[in-house]
């Protein structure tokens, strides 16, 4: 790893626009969880997992999830010092090559 990127600092700002965004996610799904877990528990998951798998993928449509998710990542990685390395790639790109999609 470069030395630069060793150490990082960010404005306390960008650190709450991305936690904003984080937590806008993981609150609203825990939301979600809970209310369906509840009517699992009542009335069997059968019934009610459909209803389930539907509100969860109109929450990651309709709030634009996968964007939130790419703004967190601009976020955190745009004070990276992105040279290049012996390898072809930046440190970021060599911290995330073993990630099974």
């Amino acid at each position: 790893m470069l030395e630069k990127n060793k150490s990082i600092t960010y404005s306390g700002e960008r650190i709450i626009d991305a936690l904003k965004e984080v937590e806008l996610i993981l609150i609203s799904l825990h939301k979600m969880g809970s209310y369906f877990g509840e009517k699992f528990l009542e009335d069997g998951e059968a019934q009610h997992r459909a209803e389930y798998e539907k509100e969860t993928t109109h929450f990651i449509d309709d709030w634009k999830v996968a964007n939130r998710l790419a703004t967190i990542r601009t976020i955190l990685s745009e004070k990276f010092d992105d040279t290049l390395g012996e390898d072809d790639m930046d440190d970021i790109e060599r911290a995330m090559e073993g990630i099974k999609y």
